[in-house]
């Protein structure tokens, strides 16, 4: 069931959206090399504590950090430890924020000093296809205009989208209906309606597009060893078109 939300609802929804960016630009300033994302964890939980959120992924489904930190072949979901950034890496960095009772999520990948033209490739694209993405957010249009749009972009530029894992609606829970793939067909899917919350999150990479579970049960790689990034933000349907609550009101054609 798709659970639009009031006025009231995304207004609190745009402060934990604040939070969770605020996050971001604190742990942009951090990423170097020779940190360690357990490092970069602390600083995440101790910040949104002091805006009096709660990091909605510690404790989720047993998850024990408060951010999850996936460097260069890692998709998504790494818990942060004792890996030390070194010069090149590039990191994924996933924060979810709960504030008054509702969720908002948002991601970015890092680059860690000097990287290779090949990941500032990576990166570049995939924040463009999320933009892309954000830019079907419209009312009337479908969640399979937003898929396509991701995909689109991507591919063309000679890259894939991961399939197995999608965003998803968002509101006083961290995963609501409905589910909103990185690719497909546009036209298809649920109608997307004034109130509707949605996290649109391209996870792309650099070679295919297939992925696999690592030991720890939650980390997933790239199955060919190539990067991947991660671009996420959350975003209302409204009808003045896409309010992007977790960052500031950019779009991109």
């Amino acid at each position: 069931m798709i659970i639009r939300k009031s006025k009231a609802e995304i207004e609190k929804m745009a402060r934990a959206g604040a939070v969770v960016r605020g996050c971001l630009e604190l742990l942009a300033q951090a990423v170097r090399p020779g940190v360690t994302t357990k490092e970069l964890d602390v600083l995440a939980e101790e910040y949104i504590r002091s805006q009096g959120g709660v990091p909605t992924f510690k404790g989720y489904r047993g998850f024990p950090g408060s951010i999850c930190t996936s460097p260069n072949d890692m998709v998504v979901h790494g818990i942060p430890g004792k890996v030390r950034l070194r010069e090149g890496d590039i990191l994924g960095v996933d924060v979810g924020v709960t504030l008054e009772g509702y969720v908002a999520d948002a991601a970015m990948t890092f680059p860690v000093g000097e990287i290779s033209e090949e990941a500032e490739r990576l990166l570049r694209v995939t924040e463009e296809a999320l933009y892309k993405g954000i830019a079907q957010c419209v009312v009337g249009r479908r969640v399979g205009d937003i898929s396509h749009a991701v995909q689109t972009h991507a591919e063309a530029h000679g890259f894939s989208v991961v399939r197995s894992m999608v965003g998803h609606g968002v509101g006083r829970e961290m995963h609501e209906d409905p589910q909103v793939p990185n690719f497909g067909p546009p036209g298809q899917g649920p109608e997307l309606r004034e109130g509707m919350v949605l996290a649109i999150e391209p996870m792309v990479n650099a070679g295919g597009y297939e992925v696999e579970i690592g030991d720890d049960s939650w980390a997933v790689y790239t199955r060919d060893g190539s990067l991947s990034a991660h671009f996420e933000h959350t975003v209302a349907i409204t009808k003045d078109g896409p309010r992007i609550l977790t960052g500031p009101d950019k779009r991109a054609a």
